[in-house]
């Protein structure tokens, strides 16, 4: 029998990852096998462990998809190359519409929004689930270090004290739009997640004690 070629690899690795994601979200993840993926995806159960050594690493390349665009919004350290066209604006205005970036994303990409419910909401972190659990607090930690390193910049910029440390406001942001994101996925006609959000951002960084201006117009991704 001729070896796979990477295309038809490739090809089978994200049909695998398609059909976990409609399964997580229909059943939840504990409740979902590898062999029910397999059935999916018109596989076998072997194709899943040859690319993936458990359900774990099966879900966390599912979520390496989508995070990736998404923590390309928070790229300072690189801000010569520019991912996401902001052009010359402040830095804090690089880090509101990276979170605004990533709200219309989730809002506007179906691929995006089904596996943040997964992530909210289908998934037990039990032992098993160990490295899910890891890879959760990596993300968040991560998003926390970019945020309080903009809050930081602009602090410096318009010589200000913020009223508490940046690790606590980067915290309280985090907070904010996690709950802003949770909430909005539960039912997503109670209210316009990216409207709101873009309230909610200028009134913290009013509250921060930033100058609250006409704030820059948020970037849209077509």
């Amino acid at each position: 029998m001729p070896r796979r070629t990477k295309e038809e690899a490739l090809e089978t690795r994200n049909r695998l990852l398609d059909a976990a994601e409609c399964l997580f979200q229909a059943q939840g993840v504990s409740r979902t096998t590898l062999q029910d993926i397999a059935l999916r995806a018109g596989t076998t159960r072997g194709a899943v462990y040859w690319h993936f050594k458990d359900k774990s690493a099966l879900f966390n390349a599912m979520m390496e998809r989508i995070s990736l665009p998404l923590e390309a919004y928070f790229n300072f350290e690189n801000s010569s190359a520019d991912p996401i066209g902001l052009g010359e604006v402040s830095v804090l205005d690089r880090t509101r519409n990276a979170i605004l970036m990533a709200l219309h994303q989730i809002v506007n990409d179906v691929r995006t929004r089904r596996v943040l419910e997964v992530a909210t909401q289908k998934v037990e972190y039990v032992d098993e689930h160990r490295s899910i659990r890891l890879r959760h607090l990596a993300v968040r930690n991560g998003f926390l270090a970019r945020v309080q390193q903009g809050l930081d910049a602009a602090a410096r910029h318009e010589s200000l004290t913020l009223p508490l440390p940046s690790v606590m406001a980067a915290q309280g942001l985090h907070a904010l739009i996690d709950g802003l994101i949770q909430n909005w996925l539960l039912d997503p006609q109670a209210f316009d997640l990216q409207q709101l959000g873009r309230s909610a951002i200028d009134i913290y960084f009013c509250g921060l004690g930033f100058r609250c201006g006409p704030p820059t117009p948020a970037l849209h991704v077509n």
